[in-house]
């Protein structure tokens, strides 16, 4: 839906003492809820709540029709538009759309960043993270139960200072050598930290392909867990998806042949950071990222894997769009799509 109103000046600060950057005008902006459906309850007893300590009592009937599995979408339209198409941005496990707004110090995130290039941006809350809520019923809507990262996790799991790094202490933290998260700032990244469940993937996809359906044709930048719904989407939507650039995929699309063949137009570019050759996990992940890439160009597909260090970018984390030099990999990523005429 389109609609027109006054551009919006919005001036943002780089961080704390920094020059001002330069204003983000905006022709448009605004949010809306994709996805869901009915789930029923019923044979459930009548409750009363009091809803503040000293309240009238009111009786709650937990029995009824509620609406789970949706989506919350944010958009920003810049009112000079340089990208060709928006560019949907999907969150990885256990975070929400805040992993692209601003860093954990302070930082104009990719959202700014992007914005400010002059793309149309869409960031998401995942079904069951964030603004999109979660099903707290009386009776489970999702098997298993959610689940939490603590500090110490993130802090060893995503790089930041490696396996046993961890300390209460801020003092005895290890910091893998060079590396470019504000680990400083590791309460505050932790503030964003949100439940998951790990039985969720089929209606998150579900409401991603419906934002699709919605407002693509589009470019998908994806990271982490959304590795895998940002290439099966590409898989289902071909014709809608103009390029998929995925940030350290935790995982990727689906390895039938016929699905693989799917992505012969949808050109891909895989972006992984530093430290991955001393991570127990990360070598496999990235070798099967590899194994995709290769399966899509033989199938006629094109897929540029990056490693950062390679390139001479040192020092990124898992949260590359949170790292000190986010934006030297951002303006990496927009270099890749104006090369495939999806930026001017």
């Amino acid at each position: 839906m389109k609609r027109t109103v006054a551009a919006v000046a919005v001036v943002v600060s780089a961080w704390a003492g920094a020059a001002v950057a330069q204003p983000i005008v905006l022709r448009d902006m605004g949010s809306f809820h994709i996805g869901g459906e009915p789930f029923v309850v019923s044979g459930e007893p009548v409750k009363e709540v009091k809803f503040t300590a000293n309240g009238v009592p009111l009786k709650i009937d937990p029995n009824g029709t509620y609406m789970v599995g949706q989506m919350y979408v944010q958009y920003f339209i810049p009112e000079s538009r340089k990208g060709a198409v928006p560019l949907l941005m999907w969150h990885g496990g256990g975070l929400s759309g805040v992993t692209y707004e601003t860093t954990p110090d302070g930082r104009p995130g990719w959202l700014n960043d992007f914005l400010r290039k002059g793309w149309a941006v869409y960031n998401s809350d995942a079904v069951e993270r964030g603004r999109s809520g979660w099903p707290a019923t009386a009776k489970p809507v999702w098997k298993g139960d959610p689940v939490l990262v603590t500090a110490a996790n993130a802090y060893e799991r995503f790089r930041i200072g490696g396996a046993g790094s961890w300390s209460e202490d801020p003092a005895q933290r290890k910091l893998l050598p060079g590396n470019q998260f504000p680990a400083d700032q590791i309460w505050q990244f932790s503030r964003q930290f949100v439940p998951r469940w790990i039985t969720t993937d089929e209606p998150t996809l579900k409401a991603y392909l419906q934002l699709v359906d919605k407002v693509c044709p589009c470019v998908l930048l994806v990271h982490s867990q959304a590795g895998k719904f940002g290439f099966q989407a590409a898989q289902a939507r071909p014709d809608k998806i103009r390029a998929v650039v995925a940030v350290e995929p935790a995982e990727v699309g689906d390895a039938d042949k016929e699905k693989i063949a799917a992505l012969k137009s949808v050109p891909a570019l895989m972006v992984y950071g530093d430290y991955i050759e001393q991570d127990s996990r990360w070598p496999a992940i990235r070798a099967k990222g590899a194994r995709f890439a290769q399966a899509v160009r033989e199938a006629g597909g094109q897929v540029d894997e990056v490693d950062l260090p390679k390139v001479g970018i040192k020092g990124n984390s898992h949260m590359v769009m949170m790292d000190k030099n986010n934006l030297e990999v951002s303006a990496l990523i927009n270099e890749w799509l104006t090369k495939r005429g999806l930026y001017r």
